[in-house]
């Protein structure tokens, strides 16, 4: 599994298991390859005619690293991964690739818009996804839920009869759904980039605000003074419970503005908005920052409050991932780094999260370890802490 030799301190570091600080549940019911197709593709729908999305580094990734967990060669064409893996079925097949990737705890973001559904109107009801239980069952693990903002925001709008109850009921809700969770979750900016205000919105516009959603509290919430309004909604409730606040803004967000540039916003506000979170005390988590993970561990460095993530870019870059990752380390605090997988909607892409952060992780303290920066304990001291010990700190596992 690791690409290069290594001190067997080390070794045993990178291979032991692992917390996945973010990512959600996996289909439960077996996939034709279009579907199989659509959730392998970052885009928004099905390769063009005569493509495939097995082209990608992902999918040569899926061919070369999971086949042998189904029993196949490496290498396996995609007819025949997709032959083996409905001849085992789609609760065996996720057992096998939940377990193969060697984690301790999912922290399962419930939410499914991002999973299926909100990219590409294609993906079926929420109730063919494994929940956080289940995750954890076919993983041979732990697992903890994390609580999606927006969904508590839609739920509420939905439900409110006025503007002054939709206040009222929305912290309220934060408060019950946190109660048995170990984080938050948003995904403001990677759906509008991370231009966020460090000032919180008055009461008197939120109530107008609040009255315009009312009317069509069926749509996505887009309005800026309630986006505000709920962040730092949600930033009162995660403080008052000790809990962090994940931020989505890199890989793996829906096309748009916030998905193609979210540290492109204004960088003073974001800076004052982390600044006005620091003496709060809420962990900020930047999620899968690629590409855009210099920005991110810069900030990572600035803030003691700031913890980064490259989640989900790892299985997708495949053999690049050991620079995405050798960059991360250029500046981020390796005290300030997690492990995600991003892992959403196939059991592939949890095992291959897992195995690229090891052989990516292990090509990146070979090297210093090999060059003389670093001693054979300063790199197992690393591994330990960004695979699995700032996780159990920062969520307090």
């Amino acid at each position: 599994m690791l690409p290069v030799d290594l001190p067997d301190t080390v070794r045993d570091a990178l291979l032991a298991p692992l917390v996945d600080h973010h990512c959600h549940g996996v289909r439960r019911d077996d996939l034709g390859r279009a579907q199989f197709e659509l959730l392998i593709g970052e885009g928004a729908g099905l390769a063009p005619p005569g493509t495939t999305h097995f082209d990608t580094p992902f999918g040569a990734a899926v061919r070369r690293w999971c086949a042998p967990l189904l029993d196949l060669e490496p290498h396996a064409p995609p007819a025949v991964y997709l032959a083996r893996r409905a001849e085992l079925g789609a609760g065996e097949v996720n057992r096998r690739l939940l377990a193969g990737a060697g984690v301790v705890a999912f922290l399962v973001d419930g939410a499914q818009e991002d999973v299926q559904g909100d990219r590409s109107g294609e993906f079926p009801e929420a109730a063919e996804l494994l929940g956080a239980a289940e995750m954890g069952r076919h993983g041979g693990a732990a697992a903890d839920e994390l609580v999606r903002i927006e969904r508590i925001e839609r739920d509420v709008a939905e439900t409110a009869q006025l503007a002054v109850d939709y206040l009222d009921d929305l912290g309220e809700e934060l408060a019950v759904r946190a109660a048995r969770a170990v984080g938050l979750k948003t995904v403001i900016g990677s759906r509008y980039g991370l231009d966020l205000d460090p000032v919180r919105p008055s009461r008197g516009a939120v109530i107008a605000a609040a009255n315009r959603r009312l009317a069509d509290p069926k749509e996505r919430l887009t309005d800026p003074v309630l986006l505000h309004y709920l962040l730092w909604s949600a930033v009162d409730v995660a403080r008052e419970r000790g809990l962090p606040v994940q931020f989505h803004t890199g890989f793996g967000g829906p096309p748009g503005r916030g998905a193609a540039e979210p540290f492109r916003a204004d960088p003073a506000r974001l800076t004052a908005f982390a600044g006005a979170l620091q003496p709060l005390g809420v962990p900020m988590i930047l999620l899968h920052c690629y590409p855009f993970h210099r920005q991110a561990a810069y900030l990572a460095g600035a803030f003691p409050h700031v913890y980064v993530d490259v989640g989900l870019a790892l299985p997708h870059t495949a053999a690049a991932s050991a620079r995405v990752v050798d960059e991360l380390l250029e500046l981020a605090p390796f005290h300030k780094q997690l492990f995600s997988s991003g892992c959403r909607g196939l059991a592939e892409t949890g095992y291959l999260g897992a195995l690229y952060h090891r052989r990516a992780l292990a090509a990146a303290l070979g090297s210093r370890v090999a060059a003389g920066e670093w001693s054979a304990s300063d790199a197992a001291r690393v591994a330990h802490m960004i695979g699995s010990g700032n996780a159990r700190r920062v969520y307090r596992l």
